[in-house]
């Protein structure tokens, strides 16, 4: 482990009893891990937010299976795509409705725009893309 150094910081005492009422209610013993946490946090959400990051997640998407040709381009966008795509699971949610789950791997330009392609179809209700990145791990 590496040496750690110690720091201090100054708060308002308002601000300081909000932060502790947030770290006790999110489990943390100290508020030492709390802020080193919030720290590589913020520092991953930036490395994302300049795009070239590597990250993992999940696009999940509803669709209506019966709108057109939406499954078959799905499937071709995954299939184009077996170099972020590591897994996709499949839910029946109804007699037209389908959500699937998958699970992405790569850089986050290029999850982002899988996402944007699966999003933009006709048929997907609903997407979300969820990600964390792996400079997390500082």
């Amino acid at each position: 482990m590496e040496k750690v150094v110690r720091v201090g910081i100054s708060l308002d005492p308002g601000l300081l009893t909000r932060f502790d009422d947030l770290i006790k209610g999110e489990g943390y013993t100290n508020r030492s891990e709390a802020i080193r946490d919030l720290i590589r946090r913020r520092l991953a959400e930036r490395d994302v937010e300049e795009g070239n990051s590597e990250v993992v997640g999940t696009i999940t998407m509803i669709y209506d299976h019966h709108s057109g040709d939406v499954t078959d381009r799905l499937l071709h966008l995954q299939h184009h795509h077996l170099d972020v795509i590591t897994v996709s699971s499949h839910l029946h949610v109804d007699e037209r409705l389908c959500m699937e789950a998958v699970l992405v791997r790569g850089r986050y330009g290029e999850v982002r725009a899988l996402f944007n392609e699966i999003k933009s179809l006709k048929g997907v209700l609903k997407a979300d893309l969820s990600v964390t990145p792996l400079s997390l791990r500082i």
